[in-house]
């Protein structure tokens, strides 16, 4: 749900993670391609664990070999490690299985990349005429963020955590206030823009967003451990916990009403399913040239920002391209070169207090650098 500008787990150190330090679960000491030091990563993810993380599980591939390694606890309360198989809530990685479906229905006709909202969604947006589909998937389109309207401190997390929210309800936050600018103008990261994507998905296949997803990308790509929970509050299979602090005591977050996100960041997943999911989407599987090429395009003042992708370039040049996602109790990272050839996707669950993390840009140095 929550994004930043860029890549990042600078969105996870902009979270600013802290909490119990949990013990490191060492892998054993194998690089993925003859390259990577694991023993530098499982020493980042220690770090992170130690300065901020609950826990942190992380899934490095190559193309050729692929490895896992994990510090911390599942629980505040127990020793039991994080499983290297857990499922997560994925938060705005969401936005990029939604663009993906929205770029399929270009390519297929159904839906014009520079054509207005209006056309698909009359009578939803004040603006619907002068905001299009492309400026909506790039987060230039001027829509206020809904979500600085939630009391998102951890008091209001808990007033609504299991509240039902509709999209139309979401998209009511926003365009009760006035456009952040003109569109097409300026960008700004807003979740109001995925969740009329994921509404305009509904309106022009006829069927709910998440089946349109699963038949066109779950299903495809074999992603069994990955979901659309809409108003499923637990978290299904194994799984790490996140924790926030409220009234002075630790409360556990992880059931958590997702409507509140939906489309721009409701989906569960693991690191294995984001995995293949990189690795098909970069590779040109999922979409035809002509939208594959629109998937990676950028403005000037876009940020790096695509189609529901992020491009950055890493202090040693090294360009990577991918998704961050935040929800309450977790924090997410879908990383890989353009190439697919280096991968990295994770998951970190929050400990109950804030404060900084430590160890990410080693990570990253590691692996892509």
């Amino acid at each position: 749900m929550r994004g930043k500008r860029g890549i990042a787990l600078a969105a996870v150190a902009g979270l600013a993670l802290v909490g119990v330090a949990g013990t490191a679960v060492a892998e054993p000491s194998v690089d993925a391609a003859g390259r990577i030091d694991r023993q530098v990563v499982q020493r980042a993810l220690d770090e992170m664990a130690r300065t901020g993380a609950q826990g942190v599980q992380l899934r490095v591939n190559d193309g050729r070999r692929e490895f896992t390694a994990r510090s911390g606890t599942a629980r505040v309360d127990s020793p039991r490690p994080v499983p290297t198989d857990g499922r997560f809530r994925i938060g705005s990685i969401t936005k990029t299985f939604v663009s993906t479906v929205v770029l399929q229905l270009v390519g297929e006709g159904k839906v014009e990349l520079d054509a207005p909202v209006a056309r698909y969604l009359p009578g939803l947006l004040p603006d619907g005429d002068r905001i299009t589909v492309r400026q909506v998937l790039q987060h230039t389109s001027g829509l206020f963020n809904y979500t600085s309207a939630l009391p998102l401190d951890p008091d209001g997390l808990l007033e609504f955590r299991y509240k039902t929210w509709t999209p139309a309800e979401l998209v009511a936050m926003a365009t009760a206030r006035p456009l952040d600018f003109e569109p097409g103008t300026r960008w700004n990261y807003s979740n109001t823009n995925y969740v009329v994507a994921g509404m305009l998905v509904e309106r022009v296949t006829g069927k709910p967003y998440e089946v349109a997803v699963g038949q066109r990308v779950l299903r495809p790509l074999g992603l069994r451990s990955t979901s659309v929970p809409g108003t499923r509050t637990d978290v299904p299979g194994p799984h790490a916990h996140g924790y926030i602090r409220a009234g002075g005591e630790v409360v556990d977050i992880t059931e958590f009403n997702p409507s509140a996100a939906y489309a721009a960041g409701e989906m569960i997943s693991t690191t294995a399913d984001l995995d293949r999911f990189a690795d098909a989407l970069l590779d040109g599987r999922l979409l035809r040239p002509a939208q594959q090429a629109e998937l990676t395009a950028t403005l000037p003042f876009s940020g790096g920002y695509g189609l529901g992708i992020t491009s950055e370039q890493l202090p040693c040049g090294v360009t990577i391209r991918g998704h961050s996602g935040g929800i309450p109790g977790y924090a997410s990272l879908m990383m890989s070169t353009p190439d697919t050839k280096t991968r990295l996707t994770m998951s970190v669950t929050f400990a109950p207090d804030p404060g900084p993390i430590a160890g990410y840009e080693e990570l990253m140095n590691e692996v892509f650098c």
